[in-house]
């Protein structure tokens, strides 16, 4: 199975999320993660969608997409041709002992430490999904209390492809 990054601008305007995400639903296309926000222009809103399937399924993805009413312009965001990041908070179980252990990680892997309780912290981190599952196979050890991801967001890289219509 692949996995297609697509970046989706759409007229910012009440019910375009759930007709994108009704586009799936009704062809029983799966949805890995979906991000959205405003542009610098605030009549358009940028996606980013991510979904698998087999080349067949996301050439139909694609295709579908772009003819809703709302879409404005697709573009498959291809890995070394764009930059791609997500967020994620972790909750950890940790006692007064272990925070050094915990700093110690985070500090590895750039990420911040933005919440300290008695028996508990919060860790913030930043990047592209490979590191944000490793950061997680280091933290295997401890009690992850609750856990957070935005999902990816995607931008191509280079100033010749910018679409704001």
């Amino acid at each position: 199975m692949k996995r297609r990054v697509l970046s989706i601008l759409v007229d910012n305007t009440s019910g375009v999320l759930s007709r994108v995400a009704g586009l799936f639903s009704r062809r029983g296309y799966n949805i890995d993660s979906i991000t959205a926000g405003i542009t610098t222009n605030p009549q358009i809103t940028r996606m980013t969608v991510v979904c698998s399937g087999d080349d067949l399924v996301l050439e139909q993805i694609t295709k579908q997409l772009a003819k809703l009413v709302d879409v404005r312009h697709i573009k498959v965001l291809k890995p070394g041709e764009s930059v791609n990041r997500e967020l994620m908070l972790i909750k950890i179980k940790v006692m007064p002992e272990q925070r050094q252990n915990i700093t110690s990680i985070a500090q590895i892997f750039r990420a911040k430490i933005v919440d300290v309780g008695k028996e508990s912290m919060v860790i913030e981190v930043t990047g592209e999904q490979r590191k944000l599952e490793a950061f997680l196979d280091i933290l295997d050890e401890y009690e992850i209390l609750e856990l957070a991801r935005t999902g990816l967001a995607g931008l191509s890289r280079g100033a010749d492809d910018v679409q704001y219509l």
